[in-house]
């Protein structure tokens, strides 16, 4: 490709390897830098449906040529201008530092872009962080979603992921105040820096929107050296602009495949999800230290990734909101009377929690608990094997549950829910003798649970219970219309004959 031939992609050394987006996809060549993991190869094959052979270099060019076409085609972009622009996406993405989203990737033109910036990227080897860097990457990623709508989008969602795995290279505890002072200088520098890239575009363009007259405080210090005052001469410089081209800019969003290609852990404001991971390997699955877990420092890896309250969810995304466009998101909603909490059990064989692994046909799971005082408080699932989207769609899941056991809801309450619940994978389960077989892999999780902590097994599904295809319930066998069929009256059979 002519684009890559001179640009930054020369000097990057690629690796084969082949590898499907989720494990019912046949294996794809995916071709990656030597020193990026399997995980981000699956992610890229997530960003590209299809089967056929994909590259990273040519992937990013189709849609780096894309804003560059639409931005020149608007006018907000000059030939003078392209040639940079394009290196500086180019390096986003080759540091890890920032992309686009899944919609951009797939080039669905219907879907609303954005731009994610990948925090931990940013971490200085000497403590620290790259503020220069990450205001010039703000700036990049706002005239990138400008270029690629045509200039015709008044909101564009810049956000940025994994404000844990920086926590954890700085050594906050989450739920510190100096944590959320940090998490405000972030945000506060963020919109200065966008903002302030929307006010130089109005200058040459035109403004379409007022500079705002009240704006939020940020903090007046942090931890990390100078972030208050960059934040404070970010917001400065957007004051001094004669307006702004964007009504809002900075959206934090759910994590897609894009947050994994980039190697966040987590989407946004949310807490890290623990000090290990399970890895599939070859002699099975092993549980190794997370991202956040290998920066944190070593000594204060279990005080720095420890369970985290709703309360500290709660303060952690009201120090954020003030400087964002929309509302991040945020604690699962609680329930409008909450529940008491249940009563403790001292019979309970575990004290703090364990990570169980077991194979459920033929997918290796993990499900990692959470103890306080004897109390299950949480609950987390690890699947090595599948895709990006199912993965996500399971952690969503785990934090939902664990919102709702952290307010009081009953464990059997959830037992009762998802027990005998039927999605794939399912059939026979390994490495548990007490369950033989399983519906679905939240069927094996909450028997499982309800064995451990409810003092009682619940019955065995029968065989063509996990059998392909099979229903697991008597309800859905059931008629899915609320209503039963109308009656039809019986047709008069006709006496038929083949005619030569």
């Amino acid at each position: 490709m002519a684009r890559i031939a001179g640009s930054l992609w020369e000097g990057v050394a690629l690796r084969r390897t082949r590898i499907g987006a989720d494990p019912d996809a046949p294996p794809r060549a995916v071709a990656l830098p030597d020193s990026w993991e399997d995980d981000a190869a699956a992610a890229l094959a997530s960003l590209v449906p299809g089967e056929r052979p994909i590259a990273l270099p040519r992937i990013a060019e189709a849609w780096i040529a894309r804003a560059l076409k639409s931005g020149e085609k608007a006018g907000l972009i000059t030939a003078a201008e392209a040639p940079h622009l394009a290196e500086g996406w180019r390096a986003l993405l080759l540091t890890r530092r920032g992309a686009p989203g899944a919609e951009c990737w797939r080039g669905d033109a219907k879907a609303e872009p954005r731009f994610v910036l990948n925090l931990p990227a940013f971490l200085e080897p000497e403590g620290g962080l790259d503020l220069e860097g990450y205001a010039e990457a703000c700036a990049l990623a706002v005239v990138f979603l400008d270029a690629v709508t045509g200039g015709k989008a008044v909101k564009l969602r810049l956000g940025f992921a994994d404000l844990a795995g920086l926590l954890a290279g700085l050594g906050l505890p989450y739920d510190s105040a100096e944590a959320r002072e940090v998490a405000a200088g972030i945000a506060a520098l963020t919109r200065g820096a966008a903002e302030a890239q929307s006010g130089r575009m109005a200058e040459r363009l035109g403004a379409r929107e007022p500079i705002a007259l009240i704006w939020p405080e940020p903090p007046m210090q942090t931890p990390v050296p100078g972030l208050a005052a960059a934040a404070r001469a970010a917001l400065d410089a957007a004051m001094a602009s004669p307006g702004l081209r964007h009504q809002a800019l900075v959206a934090l969003a759910p994590a897609d495949a894009a947050e994994a290609l980039l190697g966040a852990e987590t989407a946004g404001i949310a807490p890290a999800p623990g000090a290990t991971r399970a890895v599939e390997t070859p002699t099975g699955v092993v549980d190794v230290p997370t991202r956040a877990a290998m920066r944190a420092p070593q000594s204060r890896v279990a005080a720095l990734l420890g369970p985290v309250s709703q309360a500290s969810r709660r303060a952690m995304q009201a120090a954020v909101a003030p400087f964002l466009h929309a509302a991040p998101p945020g604690p699962v909603a609680l329930p409008a009377a909450p529940r008491p909490a249940p009563a403790p059990r001292p019979t309970l064989r575990r004290q703090s929690g364990q990570t169980l692994h077991v194979t459920v046909g033929g997918h290796r799971v993990a499900l990692r608990t959470a103890e306080e005082d004897g109390v299950l408080r949480e609950i987390a699932f690890s699947l090595s094997k599948e895709g990006a989207a199912y993965r996500s769609l399971m952690d969503a899941f785990a934090q939902a549950v664990s919102a709702g056991l952290a307010r009081g809801v009953p464990l059997a309450d959830y037992v009762d829910a998802f027990a005998y619940t039927r999605f794939g994978p399912a059939g026979a389960v390994e490495g548990d003798p007490d369950i033989p077989r399983a519906t679905s892999v939240l069927d094996w999780a909450f028997r499982r649970l309800a064995m451990d902590y409810l003092g009682g097994a619940l019955p065995q599904p029968e065989a063509e219970d996990v059998a392909p295809g099979s229903l697991s319930r008597a309800a859905e066998q059931s008629p899915l219309l609320p209503l039963d069929l109308p009656t039809v009256a019986e047709r008069p059979k006709r006496n038929l004959r083949v005619v030569a």
